[in-house]
């Protein structure tokens, strides 16, 4: 594979003596093509954003990738186009075999010893520590989680929060910076009282990297040569299910690991992500494909200027900050002002999932010399637990039912919009509506019940806890027919256990008492409900 490498080295600077057709009919270059090119205005984009993958606009030039039928359909636009060496091969990067040497972070681990070292971790810190393989890659790369909390093995009323690092595979800065993070918390807790902090309040989940198969394109043993697709030559950014464009914007089908991160994200209730990138400096905030704003526009603002602040406090003058940039707000910007994309994890996670996630573009240069890692820890360090403290601000609470929790949607009223509402956890109950400072009314419903809880007072920098407790038989005559029949009956049990709705022979059904209550259990006679009869 190293030689193969080598080859590839020759053939990318030779690309740059031809003309793009030629590069597009040649099978013994790589699968993914960097180039650039020019733009008259920013609307063009909406049309070729579908095309190819655009990785940075700057004034009036756009960088892209390709694979071989996104460029021969690029050509069609008779763009003058300028074919870019690929950043992974500029130079040959410092790699550590061992776990070792990979902690002393100024390197970049081999395959075998990125895996050694996540598993080495959950092995020193099993208390606060475990690794979960949520899948494989293309070609059989795991797919490795940590998780971090002070009850590692049990879901708590806690919020799940969640970092991940490249999924674009050439993009390796975040993937070094995740990796030191895990270690940074798990070296410090009991000891840094922020640290501590924040494992105990937080279900802490970090990936630090999404896209194996990218990083190593040319072997386990150096990231050299590593290309932002995946194996199948498909943007895993591009992959996911879109708010304005449905379930497939790319064209393709889910790809592995995109199946394996919407799973994931699925079996959990994130609160608050961010997914790291490189190749600019910057925090994007959605939407990526919508011009409109979120609901939750100041609260984004608020979030990622935190984030850039706080680098700048940490870091020389000329990173993050862009200060005479046209779009860029000093380390922040809005995604569709940028560029717009479609199809990216920033939007599915914060429409379908209900969670909140911005996108952080951690360094200019995509695969940076090994040698200045560890100056961007210290740039990012204090940002990245301040990110994940925000999860700890807002409104939070629980809803039940008696002692059951409920799965409800709560809103903040005259303020929603966009799938930017959130839900309890149909586990615990827990939930977490993250706001700036103020004061709200929240709205708790469900098909069966609605409740309003007015001028809750949020104050900057802890979370105002508000549960919400439905008492057993209020939620009697759903039909307000002025009676409670069976069909309210199964309607009321499958709401408050979140099972399908039963038949009338599995519940052993008692009279009314002389109180009007109806006593309900289930075959077994373990679960009981007691509802109201209706006058």
């Amino acid at each position: 594979m190293k030689n193969t490498c080598i080859i590839i080295a020759i053939l990318t600077l030779w690309i740059l003596s031809v003309s793009f057709a030629e590069v597009s009919k040649d099978r013994f270059s790589r699968p993914e093509i960097y180039f650039r090119f020019q733009i008259e205005s920013k609307d063009e984009l909406i049309e070729i954003t579908r095309i190819i993958s655009i990785d940075n606009v700057i004034g009036d030039t756009v960088y892209a990738y390709a694979n071989r039928k996104e460029f021969e359909k690029f050509q069609k636009l008779n763009k003058k186009i300028e074919i870019l060496p690929a950043p992974s091969l500029m130079f040959k990067p410092e790699m550590s075999q061992s776990v070792k040497k990979a902690t002393e972070w100024d390197s970049y681990p081999t395959y075998d010893a990125y895996v050694s070292m996540m598993y080495q971790f959950a092995e020193d810190y099993p208390e606060i520590c475990r690794i979960d393989s949520i899948g494989a890659s293309v070609n059989g790369r795991a797919i490795l989680f940590t998780k971090i909390s002070d009850n590692v093995n049990s879901d708590e009323a806690e919020p799940e929060f969640l970092y991940t690092s490249t999924m674009h595979g050439d993009e390796t800065t975040g993937f070094v910076l995740m990796l030191r993070l895990i270690d940074y918390l798990l070296r410090n807790y009991g000891v840094n009282e922020k640290v501590t902090y924040l494992v105990d309040n937080l279900e802490i989940w970090i990936n630090p990297n999404a896209n194996p198969d990218g990083s190593y394109f040319c072997g386990n043993d150096s990231v050299y040569g590593a290309i932002r697709y995946n194996a199948n030559s498909v943007d895993l950014n591009r992959n996911f299910p879109d708010p304005k464009y449905g379930d497939h914007p790319d064209g393709n089908q889910w790809q592995p690991e995109t199946v394996a991160m919407m799973d994931f994200a699925d079996q959990h209730h994130f609160v608050l992500s961010a997914n790291f990138h490189g190749g600019a400096e910057v925090v994007n905030y959605p939407w990526d494909c919508w011009e409109r704003r979120h609901a939750d526009d100041e609260w984004l603002i608020w979030l990622c200027r935190q984030y850039a602040d706080t680098v700048h406090a940490y870091s020389p003058s000329g990173y993050m900050d862009h200060l005479n940039d046209e779009y860029f707000n000093n380390g922040i910007i809005n995604g569709y002002d940028w560029y717009p994309i479609y199809g990216g994890r920033q939007d599915y996670m914060t429409y379908f999932q209900h969670c909140r996630e911005t996108t952080i573009e951690i360094s200019d240069t995509k695969l940076l010399p090994a040698s200045l890692l560890p100056a961007h820890w210290e740039y990012n360090r204090a940002a990245l637990l301040n990110y994940m403290a925000a999860a700890l601000t807002g409104i939070r609470g629980e809803v039940k039912y008696g002692s059951d929790p409920l799965n409800v949607q709560v809103r903040i009223i005259d303020h929603e919009k966009d799938n930017s509402w959130v839900f309890s956890d149909s586990v615990l109950g827990d939930y977490y509506r993250l706001c700036l400072p103020g004061v709200y009314d929240l709205e708790f419903s469900n098909d069966l019940f609605t409740k309003v809880i007015r001028q809750i007072s949020v104050e900057p920098g802890n979370a105002t806890m508000e549960n919400v407790f439905i008492q057993s038989g209020s939620l009697g005559d759903i039909n307000n027919d002025g009676f409670v029949n069976i069909t309210d009956i199964m309607r009321v049990v499958n709401f408050i256990t979140g099972r399908l709705t039963p038949s009338n022979e599995e519940f052993n059904r008692s009279d009314w008492n002389s109180d009007n209550e109806l006593n309900i259990a289930d075959i077994i006679g373990i679960t009981q409900y007691i509802l109201n009869q209706s006058p």
